[in-house]
């Protein structure tokens, strides 16, 4: 069971006409949170507007005679309860991705073998951080609980990850510093805001410091992917840096239409996300440039992305939500079976490996469309897509 459930619809204190009234007009149902206790110490449950999906039939229930029809009710909250409990089920593959990366840095550090810690690319993995702690922010306003305990485990294995190079003398102390600053405020402010205990003036701030970090990592980013065939130059983080102050500073002092302050706020979303797509095409182009190289990439490591990845899209898709949903099945697609597949060309799989990767991923993706369309009661697939897309 989940740590969080959404209320049953025929649990709510309304009629059956009345209940599709209030969920046609919006589409906010009431979820229960983590019960709070009285001060006699009995729990009661918090009621948070978290934004949750309600069936087509649901709506259109309230201009027609015919009664609320109870079976796709049903469906509809089946769906929601396993898609949360798919999204929760993603720890386990996210977990061991890092686990034994470190455990291997803490062998070589206990063999006094630092030298061997030096493989590992530090700005690699505060890439990887730095998207794990904005996707964190992202989740926690929109009080997705799951994705919440994804994106914290990540942010805490990365950075035991750099703690273990900063140790081995890897990274530079004053960049560990701010690193373990960032991480800890980013941590604390994310704690406090899932669970309404800070004001809104430090979330924004917050938000805005992460905005302008996303956008100034991710040219730089890809610029360096690409060197040396390109100069080798921090102009594209600087400029992208300059923007990203001017936009945020724009939108802070009104100057923005409400839907353009909104398309900043979206910002660190779309670039964490974007930060994670382009790490499987980094890897790809080095692929390319030096085949003999993959040899060095684990497969075991790509199949628990693609899995961690693959378990998230029905959450994704059932709650609506573009950003996360394309994140995770680029991670899934790209990151995870695209690069299996060149690993396949090149001979470094058996075939029997490729094509049972192929076949989970692509029956998964499809049983999942399939039960999304149900839960909604459309016709057809296209048309439960088209609404993920149009934001609707």
């Amino acid at each position: 069971m989940t740590p969080y459930a959404v209320a049953p619809l025929a649990s709510l204190p309304t009629t059956a006409p009345l209940r599709c009234l209030l969920l046609s007009s919006s589409h906010r149902v009431p979820r229960l949170l983590r019960p709070r206790p009285h001060s006699n110490g009995t729990p009661s449950p918090v009621l948070s507007a978290a934004p949750r999906r309600c069936p087509p039939s649901a709506a259109s229930a309230v201009d027609s005679p015919t009664p609320f029809p109870s079976n796709q009710t049903s469906r509809f909250q089946q769906w929601d309860s396993m898609t949360a409990k798919f999204a929760g089920a993603s720890n386990v593959p996210f977990l061991l991705i890092q686990l034994p990366q470190i455990l291997l840095n803490s062998r070589n550090l206990l063999a006094g073998n630092k030298a061997a810690l030096f493989a590992v690319p530090w700005l690699g993995m505060l890439t990887g951080l730095l998207g794990n702690l904005t996707l964190l922010s992202y989740f926690a306003k929109k009080k997705e609980t799951e994705a919440i305990v994804v994106q914290t485990l990540g942010v805490v294995s990365i950075y035991v990850v750099i703690a273990q190079l900063a140790i081995a003398g890897a990274v530079p102390v004053p960049h560990f510093t701010a690193i373990s600053a960032v991480v800890a405020s980013g941590l604390v402010l994310n704690f406090m805001n899932y669970f309404n205990w800070i004001g809104q003036g430090v979330w924004l701030l917050w938000e805005d410091f992460i905005t302008i970090t996303g956008l100034t990592v991710l040219p730089q980013v890809m610029w360096s992917t690409f060197v040396p065939f390109i100069p080798n130059s921090i102009l594209p983080g600087t400029i992208s840096c300059i923007m990203a102050v001017a936009v945020v500073i724009t939108a802070r002092t009104g100057k923005l239409s409400e839907k353009g302050v909104k398309f900043v706020r979206s910002i660190s979303g779309w670039t964490a996300t974007l930060l994670f797509m382009w790490m499987p095409v980094a890897q790809m182009w080095t692929s390319y440039l030096n085949p003999d190289n993959i040899k060095g990439l684990s497969a075991f490591t790509l199949l628990l992305g693609m899995i961690g990845n693959g378990l998230m899209v029905p959450r994704a898709l059932f709650i609506r939500d573009l950003i996360w949903f394309t994140g995770a099945s680029w991670a899934s697609f790209l990151h995870g079976w695209g690069n299996l597949a060149w690993m396949y060309c090149l001979n470094s799989i058996s075939r029997e490996f490729f094509l049972a990767a192929t076949l989970g991923l692509f029956i998964w993706i499809a049983i999942a469309v399939w039960r999304d369309t149900i839960a909604y009661g459309y016709s057809s697939p296209v048309k439960s897509l088209k609404e993920l897309v149009s934001g609707r």
